[in-house]
């Protein structure tokens, strides 16, 4: 079972996309390397919880593969620490300073915050209707997550018009950013840690997420 309940699938392609231009941005989206949470398969506690000893050398190779694709003018990340560190590690290779975007926080478990992820099985409304609908108690649902980063995600591509940006978040905000681009909920898959998608932006809109994973 993966964090979030959900198996999708993505387009996954080996080369990065056209070269940025004047008026194409490639926004680069990558998840947080292990954090102690992923390491013990609980929802987060605190958003303060660190990476792991796995999840910085997952930040470092996460790096060192953007390096090799993109130059990225921006590195944005998540408040929270695990998001943070990882991408302060990729952000030291091109000597940037990493900005904070509060709306790439992760989704809020609420109650089950502590839990093993096998907890959500014991709410009841877990198992009506789509995932990205439910709400865990006093939480935020997918959909949620979805109304609050959009918003920042459509600034931000605004913002790094003809540049490389690098988003540092987690597996839940991905989602509902590939929700986003893509106008459904359906045939996207949880990124693993440090995993990185990769979305153009344009004159025509917003490109498909595409996986980079060489």
């Amino acid at each position: 079972m993966s964090t979030y309940g959900v198996h999708f699938a993505m387009t996954k392609r080996t080369m990065p996309m056209h070269n940025p231009t004047a008026t194409r941005t490639r926004l680069i989206l990558v998840r947080h390397g292990e954090s102690e949470g992923n390491r013990d398969r609980r929802f987060t506690q605190s958003p303060e919880v660190p990476i792991t000893a796995v999840g910085r050398e997952q930040a470092r190779v996460a790096g060192a593969l953007i390096a090799r694709h993109f130059r990225p003018a921006r590195v944005v990340a998540s408040p929270y620490t695990r998001a943070r560190q990882t991408a302060e590690i990729i952000a030291a290779g091109g000597a940037l300073e990493v900005e904070i975007e509060a709306a790439l926080r992760e989704q809020s478990f609420g109650a089950l915050a502590g839990q093993p992820y096998e907890a959500l099985l014991t709410d009841a409304s877990y198992h009506e209707g789509p995932r990205w609908q439910w709400r865990p108690p006093g939480g935020e649902s997918l959909t949620d997550v979805y109304a609050r980063v959009v918003p920042a995600f459509e600034r931000l591509a605004r913002e790094g018009l003809g540049r490389d940006v690098v988003l540092v978040s987690h597996g839940g905000v991905m989602l509902a950013l590939c929700a986003f681009v893509t106008g459904s909920w359906d045939g996207l898959s949880v990124t693993p840690n440090a995993g990185v998608v990769v979305v153009e932006h344009g004159d025509r809109g917003y490109g498909p997420p595409i996986v980079l994973d060489a």
